[in-house]
């Protein structure tokens, strides 16, 4: 079993795609969702343009819609015998409240909500081709608490703190999903990739807009780490934080397992809401 497979969202800009080509550059079989197809294929003609060997399996998913994660997921493991990597990159922000296919806030939705979901419905895959790694792509913009009370913010909207709040719920499901797995093959580690020019960034206003490119450092920069924790071959570390390919230090709130497995049990039952069941671990 000489092919390495990996799964990669928000493959078609910024960091992600930067992360796709390095992948690639390594020999590994990809397989792309995309919410854009057209954009999909013109991202599979860049990676195939530089690497032609390079397997590149695009599929239709909209992060922002449940059953579109759900059918994608059971693609995948209907197509695919093995998953080795599971790279959960894709992210927005939203300066406006702004609502999901499902009627969710869309930032914990697509940040956390469905790699949350995502994940679980592919564990079963990643553990039939053990070894095998996830990896959440966070931020160190993660301070703050999880808000219970109103985890949409949906009485107050605040863009920033809606970002911040999904990328603490990324590295708590980090932490969590590691202690789950602890007896498994499957690590599973968080990153944060350092301050980037992405399109995350398209919702801000243009004067802030306007300042990124001078002050963030490139989405090739960006994917070094993610890089790292997918293809280091001597990495035997789980449940754990990197910045700029080292462990580093996250927030004391982030480090909170009592925290982390209610935010499981919330993302659980949101999802149950919806008519949509989680396998247990």
């Amino acid at each position: 079993m000489s092919e390495k497979i990996v799964l990669l969202t928000g493959a078609t800009s910024g960091i992600g795609k930067a992360t796709a080509l390095g992948l690639a550059r390594k020999g590994f079989t990809l397989i792309l969702p995309v919410r854009n197809f057209e954009k999909g294929e013109k991202t599979k003609q860049e990676i195939l343009a530089q690497y032609p060997q390079t397997k590149v399996h695009l599929f239709e998913c909209d992060l922002a819609s449940l059953s579109s994660v759900k059918r994608f997921a059971e693609a995948v493991k209907s197509q695919f015998p093995y998953l080795h990597i599971l790279i959960n990159n894709a992210g927005v922000w939203k300066n406006k409240l702004t609502f999901t296919q499902d009627g969710l806030e869309q930032t914990f939705a697509v940040n956390h909500l469905a790699h949350f979901y995502l994940t679980l419905l592919l564990v079963d895959l990643l553990q039939k081709s053990a070894p095998a790694r996830i990896i959440n792509v966070a931020s160190d913009l993660h301070q703050g608490d999880i808000h219970f009370a109103d985890v949409e913010f949906r009485k107050h909207y605040n863009g920033l703190n809606a970002y911040k709040q999904s990328k603490l719920a990324n590295i708590l499901f980090t932490r969590i999903l590691a202690e789950k797995l602890k007896n498994s093959q499957i690590s599973v580690n968080a990153l944060m990739p350092g301050f980037i020019a992405t399109d995350i960034f398209e919702d801000l206003p243009f004067f802030l807009r306007w300042l990124i490119p001078f002050v963030a450092k490139s989405p090739e920069k960006g994917a070094e780490t993610t890089l790292y924790l997918a293809t280091e071959p001597h990495l035997r570390v789980t449940g754990e934080y990197f910045k700029n390919k080292q462990r580093a230090s996250s927030s004391h709130q982030s480090k909170n397992m009592q925290t982390a497995q209610k935010l499981w049990d919330l993302s659980v039952q949101m999802l149950q809401q919806k008519g949509f069941q989680v396998p247990n671990l």
